[in-house]
């Protein structure tokens, strides 16, 4: 039998996954076109139908919430007003289909981002991440199969059913600002929105009043609007979460994961965006993994050693986080792999290394 090429994986995982609902057990997410994607993605498309086949055998999925009327794209207290509500992520999904069937992809996502971006940080941006995996995939293979357009509906629709922004003065649907100085922007806030984590721990710790110090430090906000300027403001905030997580206290190896996977996705993303859309975002993913620093670090941080001596190469994480068979293990060794040829850092390495040695022991 011949080897499966990346598309043959992720098109024939995107078919088996099609009608699979979007969360199992107390709000865990399901990761499982994400992962399929990564290890696609990575050279493991041989492996991918068995790590569906062990996904779908070891989770039960909550069945999709039944559809109940359309969702109208051009009346905006319409669409306003099932924004953050999961109950109509059916009729979300059918929105999204319904567009990506009338235009091209990079249309639909340009028209889209700019409302759903506020609101990423909804179950630990696991709504951005899947829409992310979903545009690499139509941007590698083509809109024209249908597994793939459904799949970028179903990342943009779960986005939109489980909105919730953090970010003052922003209602529901409202854009992110586009020009200005970073300071003249919206700070992700501690209290109020929705903080549903997706994790199974407890929800994000408000009310600290502490300011990060990593906002506004010496990493500099691109004042430029190309996607060159977005692209390295990203990675240079994967690499420093990636440091941070690598060398902080926490209660569990997984939520704060998410301040790396969260920006490694808009990062995916922002090269296929309009000029105007790549600093808003680097400036919310920036802000969202601040958040989620202070809800899930056990101590405030300032500034943190990264203790690197005894981390394999990424070529041995990855292969142990495919061994390990965890998708956020693999996700996160995926994003080390993908920055490293980016933006070469030691601490990427190091984060994914610690992440495969915390979640081994729930494998055992």
């Amino acid at each position: 039998m011949s080897p499966l090429t990346y598309t043959d994986a992720v098109g024939g995982a995107l078919e088996r996954l099609r009608g699979v609902g979007f969360e199992h057990g107390p709000r865990f997410v399901n990761h499982a076109p994400m992962a399929a994607e990564a290890l696609a993605y990575m050279g493991y498309a041989d492996d991918v139908p068995r790590w569906v086949d062990r996904n779908l055998r070891t989770h039960t999925y909550h069945e999709v919430p039944d559809a109940r009327w359309a969702i109208d794209p051009a009346d905006p207290d319409d669409w306003r007003s099932a924004l953050g509500d999961f109950s109509r992520v059916a009729d979300w999904t059918a929105l999204f289909e319904r567009e990506l069937a009338q235009a091209p992809w990079p249309e639909v996502l340009a028209r889209w981002w700019p409302r759903l971006l506020p609101g990423m940080s909804g179950v630990l941006t696991h709504g951005v991440i899947r829409t992310a995996h979903a545009v690499r995939a139509i941007s590698r293979a083509g809109e024209e199969n249908l597994a793939y357009r459904w799949e970028l509906a179903q990342g943009l629709g779960y986005w939109a059913a489980r909105y919730a922004s953090h970010t003052h003065g922003i209602r529901p649907g409202d854009e992110y600002p586009g020009t200005g100085d970073g300071d003249e922007y919206p700070r992700m806030g501690d209290g109020g929105g929705d903080t549903r984590t997706g994790s199974g721990e407890q929800g994000p710790r408000t009310g600290s009043g502490e300011q990060d110090p990593r906002k506004g430090d010496g990493e500099q906000v691109p004042r430029t609007a190309d996607a060159d300027s977005a692209a390295a403001a990203l990675d240079g905030l994967v690499a420093e979460y990636a440091g941070i997580y690598a060398s902080a206290p926490q209660r569990h190896p997984v939520p704060l994961i998410h301040s790396i996977t969260g920006p490694a996705a808009v990062r995916l993303v922002v090269e296929h965006l309009p000029a105007a859309q790549r600093r808003p975002s680097y400036l919310v993913a920036r802000d969202v993994s601040a958040s989620m620093l202070d809800w899930f670090s056990t101590t405030p941080v300032t500034t943190l050693p990264v203790g690197l001596s005894g981390v394999p190469d990424l070529g041995e994480v990855f292969a142990t986080a495919v061994a390990i068979g965890d998708e956020h293990a693999i996700k996160l060794a995926e994003v080390a792999v993908r920055h490293q040829a980016l933006a070469p850092d030691p601490r990427l390495a190091a984060a994914a290394h610690a992440a495969n040695q915390g979640l081994a022991r729930f494998r055992r």
